[in-house]
């Protein structure tokens, strides 16, 4: 893995996390604005986007924190492996992981994509100030396409992403 991105995003709902009731805020969000419509439409500004380059997106959404005292950035390199985001034919997986209970974004490319952390950051960002006036949807497809943007200048020379080796549909954990 090459480049690792954190970003915190401040919504309503991180008073409930320091009394320790953040969970259920994170359960709220993802029932509230991860509808299947929401999913399915995602899914598709994912597959549309991987069509224009050889780098493969995956978008986790998890509602509760990590387990075992692990940090947000921990559990988004875990879940990293554990959907295989690494297993592409030329390294050019991305997985951009959200923590709902404790509002954070994860970037987390693997060693075939080259972008500056800079860069990250601003998508982390704007991604960040949809978040926080509630625009879920917008802002992710927002974030998809600026990441495909990225994706396309990283892979440039590379064949087009042919083979889809990941899943498209955002993942629920």
């Amino acid at each position: 893995m090459a480049q690792v991105v954190v970003e915190v995003h401040q919504v309503v709902g991180n008073g409930l996390h320091k009394i320790g009731l953040g969970h259920w805020h994170g359960v709220y969000l993802k029932r509230r604005f991860f509808t299947d419509t929401v999913l399915a439409r995602l899914a598709e500004e994912i597959t549309q986007s991987e069509t224009r380059h050889a780098g493969e997106l995956v978008l986790a959404v998890e509602a509760h924190p990590p387990v075992k005292g692990l940090s947000s950035h921990e559990r988004a390199l875990e879940v990293f492996g554990r959907l295989r985001v690494w297993d592409t034919p030329y390294s050019t997986g991305v997985l951009l992981y959200l923590n709902l209970s404790l509002h954070t974004i994860e970037i987390i490319a693997d060693r075939g994509i080259t972008v500056n952390d800079e860069e990250w950051q601003q998508v982390c960002k704007a991604l960040s100030q949809a978040l926080a006036s509630g625009q879920y949807e917008d802002g992710l497809k927002r974030a998809i396409l600026a990441i495909e943007h990225l994706l396309a200048k990283a892979c440039e020379g590379l064949p087009l992403n042919a083979e889809n080796a990941l899943v498209d549909k955002p993942v629920l954990l």
